[in-house]
């Protein structure tokens, strides 16, 4: 798959079969679309193409700050490029072209820059300035520039709709089963190994501290979680934490994972963490001893857990 940072950068001779959307966790709901874009493009005659905008539009229009998304940039891009997508555009969305009419957005860019034969949209889709046009206003649009434009019914909208709403909810629940249900893979977050005050170490569970750059990715609720991770082409199991370490009186959140068979140095490296299980909520304990003694069983559950997966 062809990643491109900006519209004004791509380059392709084929014909085009676009869709446009945030595409959100790349979740089962999104796999429908994902798949017509696929099966457009089997004669080689067409290339697909994922035109999705950062920061999302909210954050720019509504200076949401606070809003957050089950991937970041680089995880949007390895989930769809497991869909067979030969090409994603992350364009930076600005004030600029928020105020972009109508036709001035077909024309200028679906036209002229994207090359397309087909956009692939759903029925509620809206477009241009304070996004005043329609799927209607596309058709008429397709029709003028000679390009052919294929509705996404009402239901499969509704799944999306209704998955990310859900998947969030789930993570912010803890509920981690369900929530990877809904997207059809292991919730995942990524991030580099950096150093942490090694207080695990001394009571025999060494953790590896996961800084993640983007403030934006939604994290699952405070609490422990079984997890695992491919490091150098081995698949390794463990235990994290997400919260504020309360028995060490820290304020700020961290993520530290202790991995059941790791020994060697790990720090800098960059981890992708699959979230397999929620252990139990975050707990303050009265001692090292009291928390070392919790460790200890949490560790037997995942090691139980672990074992039912094979």
């Amino acid at each position: 798959m062809k990643v491109y940072n900006s519209i004004n950068s791509f380059d392709c001779s084929k014909k085009t079969i676009i869709t446009i959307g945030t595409f959100d966790g790349v979740h089962l709901g999104h796999k429908s679309i994902l798949e017509k874009m696929k099966n457009a493009t089997q004669n080689n005659q067409y290339e697909s193409l994922v035109l999705t905008f950062f920061p999302h539009p909210r954050m720019v229009l509504q200076q949401d700050s606070s809003i957050k998304l089950l991937n970041t940039i680089d995880e949007k891009a390895t989930l769809l490029e497991k869909f067979g997508i030969d090409n994603l555009i992350i364009h930076p969305f600005d004030e600029v072209f928020s105020n972009l009419s109508a036709e001035e957005f077909v024309k200028n860019i679906l036209v002229d820059k994207l090359n397309i034969h087909k956009i692939i949209i759903g029925h509620d889709h809206r477009f241009g300035k304070n996004r005043t046009a329609d799927i209607n206003d596309l058709i008429l649009f397709g029709k003028k520039y000679k390009f052919e434009v294929e509705q996404i019914n009402a239901k499969e909208i509704d799944e999306i709709a209704v998955s990310s709403t859900k998947i969030r909810k789930a993570l912010l629940e803890a509920n981690i089963k369900l929530a990877n249900e809904y997207l059809g893979y292991s919730y995942f977050i990524s991030g580099k190994v950096v150093e942490g005050k090694k207080i695990g170490r001394t009571i025999g569970f060494p953790t590896a501290n996961i800084q993640i750059k983007e403030n934006y990715k939604l994290l699952p609720k405070n609490g422990v979680y079984v997890v695992s991770s491919e490091i150098d082409n081995v698949l390794h199991f463990g235990m994290m934490n997400i919260g504020k370490n309360p028995t060490i009186g820290e304020n700020e959140q961290s993520i530290e994972i202790h991995f059941f068979d790791i020994n060697e140095d790990i720090y800098s490296k960059n981890l992708q963490i699959s979230i397999l299980e929620h252990i139990r909520e975050e707990q303050k304990f009265n001692s090292l001893t009291e928390l070392q003694a919790q460790l200890e069983k949490d560790k037997l559950f995942s090691l139980n857990y672990i074992q039912n997966l094979k």
